[in-house]
């Protein structure tokens, strides 16, 4: 477990950015299609991902994601989205969750393809991907399973995972995308382990914490006399300047080495410059 971190994931609040978009998205096609104003075989033929018509119709690599065959398929994966995604999503920056996103609900359909050998839809194989990496980033959170048990996140990725590889080597014909569940969850795996996802993180949120310019100094207040601000802002120049030279030495630590090589105490550090930045 590699990706653990000291920001403390928070199932409240408002909606993320890309959350909430998701989240729409799928309740409104789902009520398109099941009010019948679009027909569910046309959702099926037209947005679902079918191995055989993938280069007629290459567009459902990525709309199979938005079509569920049920209230409870679209339930549960959207309790996923909004359980996993907006932690991830608060953590990571809004762009590094959708790349995510979409890299799990691809190696669902590359599954899918190479190992299923049927028609797919529904936003499972993605949702796995976003159960992986927070199980990975907090991965003694408890899970409450149908709202009752606790589960440890890490234990209910492996149990899922494991299940789903096994009955879909099994071949059981239950209508569930087993493989496309397993290929949701082996291409986060890769995604998050790839040395270059560390260094384009580091770099992005370099990019954003320079552009805002709000690197807040903790414990830092003005002076309330006039005769002293010079003073007091040659003092806080010299702070952010201390600062700014610190965060580039963690960032380019993750990029050189990955995120695993930060000390606790550096881990904390980034985390609280991040949380700073996403308040401002």
């Amino acid at each position: 477990m590699r990706y653990r971190s000291s920001f403390e994931p928070s199932f409240g609040g408002l909606l993320t950015p890309w959350v909430k978009r998701l989240l729409i998205v799928n309740a409104v096609l789902f009520l398109l299609i099941w009010t019948t104003v679009l027909p569910f075989a046309w959702a099926v033929e037209f947005l679902a991902f079918n191995p055989g018509d993938v280069l007629e119709r290459p567009w459902t690599v990525i709309t199979y994601m938005f079509v569920h065959g049920g209230f409870w398929h679209l339930f549960f994966n959207l309790l996923a989205i909004f359980l996993f995604g907006r932690p991830l999503e608060e953590h990571w920056g809004s762009s590094e969750f959708i790349r995510y996103y979409l890299v799990c609900g691809a190696g669902g359909v590359l599954f899918a393809f190479f190992l299923g050998n049927h028609t797919v839809f529904g936003a499972s194989a993605a949702a796995y991907g976003l159960l992986l990496a927070f199980a990975l980033n907090w991965p003694n959170a408890p899970i409450y399973v149908w709202f009752i048990l606790p589960v440890k996140a890490k234990y209910l990725a492996l149990f899922l995972g494991l299940a789903d590889l096994l009955a879909g080597l099994a071949g059981r014909p239950d209508g569930i995308a087993h493989f496309a569940h397993v290929g949701g969850l082996v291409a986060g795996f890769l995604y998050l382990r790839r040395p270059w996802r560390a260094a384009l993180g580091s770099r992005g949120l370099r990019r954003r914490l320079r552009r805002q310019k709000l690197i807040p100094i903790p414990g830092r207040e003005s002076e309330a006399s006039s005769s002293s601000e010079a003073r007091s802002g040659r003092r806080r120049s010299d702070l952010d300047r201390d600062l700014w030279d610190e965060v580039d030495r963690v960032l380019d630590k993750i990029a050189a080495s990955g995120i695993e090589s930060l000390t606790p105490e550096e881990r904390h550090f980034l985390d609280e410059i991040s949380k700073r930045y996403r308040e401002k």
